[in-house]
């Protein structure tokens, strides 16, 4: 068997998906599409690099990558630009960077060393909040609530892989519970009115719910077929805000109704179920913590997405992966994915010549 029938079901469904977010961001904006399929390109190379490079390798560049984004962080705040009252890009020319993006993958390297070295006692769990915690202030404080929930998602999603016990879960949710008023303290009032605005979008529906009520009547309003690409009447007549971004799933779904959503969430299991396969055929701890630390992140992003675009959830700022413009995402998630392809690929090099 090829290379390339190895990382063919992983490379197909990341193209898929990919080329649906360019689809629907063509019949919006041709300059837009022309730089997501460019950031595609850069994407998947980047991809087929990382899957040729060996699992191991990748530790030594665990420390230089997490100094890295350290770093990037800290110059957001010096070089990054102001957009809708946020500082998380730095601009380079023709396009930006979001350091927050990378940091993700970035973390799973670190709490995937980490973890595949330690057992998840509670001084090991104090421990790797040292290393998430620096990352996670920085990004809060840009603001972006989604990143630092995603990055949080990360951190329990390989804390549940290291095989914590049930009793530690429970600990860890009742200081979750506990922490929420502080937590609550630290939002900034924007934050809190999406928050409150899903309880009662109705009391406010041109202000806070606004946002809320638009990307339900998006995704009711596509019913089974939907209104066709680019006849959406929420999103091109601007009644939907951020159609291109986080609220991607409404657009879709608007525009290709509730068949086109469940082929691609058909698409994103696929991908999740086949990752899990590889990850049940690791030797190594640290390839099935990299494994559950990526597929984390993307169910985390996946679920908040399409919960706050339907109405089920509050908005929080969380792209869809692979599908959102945006080229850090989109490359950094494709990083990702090439990690989970090189394990893959060596295995069954090793298998094969033996």
């Amino acid at each position: 068997m090829s290379y390339r029938l190895i990382i063919l079901p992983i490379i197909l469904s990341s193209l898929l998906l990919c080329c649906i977010g360019i689809l629907v961001i063509y019949s919006s904006s041709k300059e837009l599409a022309i730089q997501q399929l460019i950031f595609t390109l850069v994407g998947l190379g980047i991809f087929f690099l990382i899957s040729q490079v060996e699992v191991k390798a990748l530790k030594g560049l665990i420390t230089p990558l997490y100094l890295i984004i350290i770093l990037l962080l800290l110059l957001v705040f010096f070089l990054g630009i102001e957009t809708r009252g946020s500082v998380r890009w730095i601009p380079l020319g023709i396009f930006n960077i979001q350091p927050s993006e990378f940091a993700k993958p970035t973390l799973v390297l670190v709490l995937a060393y980490f973890w595949s070295k330690h057992l998840p006692t509670w001084k090991n769990i104090f421990k790797s909040l040292f290393w998430v915690l620096p990352v996670v202030l920085l990004i809060f404080k840009q603001p972006d609530l989604g990143s630092t929930l995603t990055i949080w998602a990360i951190w329990l999603g390989m804390l549940f892989a290291a095989r914590i016990s049930l009793k530690k879960i429970l600990i860890l949710g009742l200081i979750l519970v506990l922490t929420g008023p502080i937590t609550w303290a630290f939002l900034h009032d924007y934050q809190k009115q999406r928050i409150t605005s899903f309880l009662s979008p109705e009391s406010d529906p041109l202000g806070r719910g606004y946002n809320l009520i638009q990307s339900t009547i998006a995704v009711g309003s596509g019913e089974i077929f939907g209104r066709g690409l680019g006849r959406g009447t929420q999103s091109r007549l601007q009644f939907l805000p951020e159609f291109r971004t986080d609220f991607i799933f409404a657009s879709i779904s608007e525009e290709m109704g509730f068949l086109g959503s469940l082929i691609i969430l058909s698409l994103y299991f696929f991908l999740i179920f086949y990752c899990l396969q590889i990850a049940q055929k690791q030797k190594e701890m640290f390839n099935v913590l990299i494994i559950l630390g990526v597929l984390s992140q993307l169910l985390f992003q996946l679920f908040v997405n399409v919960g706050m675009n339907i109405g089920l959830l509050p908005i929080t700022g969380i792209t869809l992966p692979l599908i959102s413009y945006g080229g850090s995402s989109l490359i950094a998630t494709l990083f990702s994915l090439g990690m989970i392809a090189s394990m893959k690929t060596r295995r069954f090099d090793h298998n094969y010549e033996n």
